[in-house]
């Protein structure tokens, strides 16, 4: 059917009075302008969009472009008080979540609880269920809402902030992959609205349900039953255990670690992810993909917790 209507276009645009109405999923998508090397400003974490240059008030109306990129998760001044994440800017997400134990799989041998922070941290932005801009202390404006630490207040996304490069923001979009036609995802996917051309920037629009994902806020095993299976990490502190690939005694970025948030060492997201990006050579080389601590080729990442 893709076939006989591209075939069509072609004839109709060698019939004299035709005007054609672009269609996007019938472009060559735009490749991507940022070059995930150097720091977060030239990752998709950038919020921002400054890459992209005039290309990114198309998105004005989605989002409040606050001209910064920090501050769409951290603040310097005035941070979320309900999670224990650094200076945290973004709304905490209060989402119930599907957790992977109720998948009743046999294999699972470690207990799992709600996510912890260094999970809820990016399921703020993640699971969907908040805008991308929802963030608790606006910069430069002394726009400030404890309110908005829990919840979304989009009248305050739509007066507390005015964009120096055109109309506020109306709509205030996250990555919501439930909603057809709505959320991020309704530009950024494949057969996305026409016009779009923005395909290539993929989303990880994980949802609520985290049952299709590795599991987070599960109890690592350091000892006894059911450690068999995995590697012991080297290196830990009272709140950290990693593993120490360079004996430095730290935590370095591209190192694997668990998470102490009260109910022993977990994985969490931060466990494989790094939001800022990890070099994969070096300073100045190109970033792990989707933010990985560790190149994953071979499953080099899997195996540093797994024994397989």
């Amino acid at each position: 059917m893709r076939l006989i209507l591209l075939n069509l276009v072609a004839v109709a645009s060698l019939l004299p009075g035709v005007v054609l109405v672009s269609d996007a999923r019938a472009d060559i998508d735009k490749p991507t302008k940022f070059l995930n090397r150097g720091g977060v400003v030239n990752t998709r974490h950038n919020l921002t969009q400054s890459t992209i240059g005039l290309g990114s008030v198309t998105m004005n109306s989605y989002r409040n472009d606050y001209g910064e990129v920090c501050v769409y998760c951290h603040t310097p001044h005035g941070a979320n008080l309900q999670i224990a994440a650094p200076l945290w800017n973004r709304t905490a997400s209060t989402a119930s979540y599907v957790t992977y134990d109720q998948l009743n799989t046999s294999t699972l041998s470690q207990e799992v609880s709600n996510p912890g922070p260094r999970s809820l941290a990016c399921l703020s932005c993640h699971d969907g269920t908040l805008g991308v801009d929802s963030i608790v202390n606006m910069p430069g404006t002394g726009g400030y809402s404890t309110a908005q630490q829990t919840s979304q207040n989009d009248t305050f996304l739509n007066n507390s902030w005015t964009n120096p490069s055109g109309p506020d923001a109306s709509v205030h979009m996250g990555m919501d992959n439930v909603t057809p036609g709505m959320g991020c995802l309704a530009c950024h996917s494949p057969g996305s609205m026409v016009g779009a051309q923005a395909t290539d920037f993929t989303l990880f629009a994980l949802g609520t349900d985290l049952r299709d994902d590795h599991p987070v806020g599960i109890t690592f095993p350091t000892s006894g039953e059911g450690f068999s299976p995995f590697n012991l990490p080297s290196g830990g502190t009272a709140d950290l255990l990693f593993y120490d690939n360079d004996g430095d005694g730290r935590a370095d970025t591209n190192e694997i670690r668990m998470y102490e948030s009260g109910g022993g060492f977990e994985v969490e997201c931060a466990s494989c992810h790094d939001p800022h990006g990890v070099p994969s050579a070096g300073p100045g080389s190109t970033h792990f993909p989707t933010f990985l601590r560790a190149d994953n080729a071979n499953s080099n990442l899997c195996l540093t917790c797994h024994i397989r």
